[in-house]
């Protein structure tokens, strides 16, 4: 059985579904089990059949971490190494989730996962600090880093923009950060296979995996294409509002953002044989999904 922590946030809500339409057992917690307290998760895990645990439990709000740095640490870092503690004890695999923000944006290339991790803000900080306390704690993990996630079932980037679309005339986007959107559907899907192939018992390398969907563009490319597929499936009414190019230096915040954070995935496609989709294809099935949360908009 797997055991799914966090199931109730954006991502942990879609692997839910993923792991059913794929018949994958599985338990869920939440904030009903705490992942600061060891015991409780011993608790949770006795006299069940754990095969592997994935991890989808974080602290994300990337600028409120700069004021609430032991919380992130504790949430990003002393709880990973807990379920670390634990899936070593049980003798399965540990599946977690990291992010871009463990760099500093400098690069002008795809970054590869060996590359020197040097984040810029609490957030990112407390993120990299979980991937080390994991491998001080185990070796048959998998750190899955993302980037640009959004989904049907939690706040994102993708609803907040054809909202605010409807209501204004215009709309500012940075176009000087560069990433790779990437729908939840996609990273469920590699956690599935990931999950897959190691009940049927084939060797899957353990370490740091980059998964994002494919391409390069900007925040201000990313917003273009929302208006232009909502407009065409009649979400965004409002078809006289501009999307307008600006500077992240015209809207500061208490965390910096990577300007570039590009991750590149051919290691996963390559040893894991995982063929991942373009990111523009991903955001035209979201917007014609049946589960796109209207409400959401509203």
């Amino acid at each position: 059985m797997v055991w799914l922590i966090g199931n109730k946030g954006m991502l942990g809500t879609q692997l839910c579904h993923t792991l059913s339409e794929n018949k994958i057992e599985f338990t869920g917690t939440d904030s009903n089990v705490s992942i600061l307290d060891y015991q409780a998760l011993e608790d949770f895990a006795s006299g069940k059949e754990i095969s592997c645990i994935v991890n989808c439990a974080a602290y994300t709000a990337v600028d409120k971490a700069e004021s609430d740095a032991e919380f992130a640490r504790a949430l990003n870092a002393d709880g990973p190494r807990n379920i670390a503690r634990l899936a070593k004890k049980l003798g399965c695999p540990l599946i977690h989730i990291s992010t871009d923000y463990v760099f500093d944006g400098t690069a002008s290339s795809p970054i590869a996962e060996d590359s020197p991790i040097k984040p810029i803000g609490v957030y990112g900080e407390t993120k990299a600090l979980g991937e080390t306390v994991i491998a001080e704690e185990m070796s048959d993990f998998y750190i899955l880093r993302t980037a640009w996630l959004y989904g049907f079932y939690g706040k994102n980037f993708v609803y907040t923009m054809i909202r605010a679309m409807n209501l204004r005339d215009s709309v500012k986007v940075v176009s000087d950060q560069r990433g790779t959107p990437t729908n939840c559907e996609t990273l469920a899907g590699v956690i599935s296979k990931i999950i897959g192939k190691r009940l049927d018992g084939e060797t899957v390398c353990n370490g740091i995996y980059h998964v994002t969907d494919l391409g390069e563009i900007t925040w201000f490319d990313f917003a273009k294409e929302i208006f232009a597929r909502g407009v065409e499936h009649g979400l965004i009414t409002n078809k006289e509002c501009s999307v307008n190019p600006c500077a992240t230096e015209e809207y500061p915040t208490p965390a910096k953002r990577p300007a570039y954070s590009v991750l590149d995935k051919s290691k996963i496609q390559n040893e894991l044989g995982i063929t991942l989709p373009d990111w523009k294809e991903m955001l035209g099935k979201f917007i014609n999904s049946t589960l796109f949360d209207k409400k959401r908009i509203e």
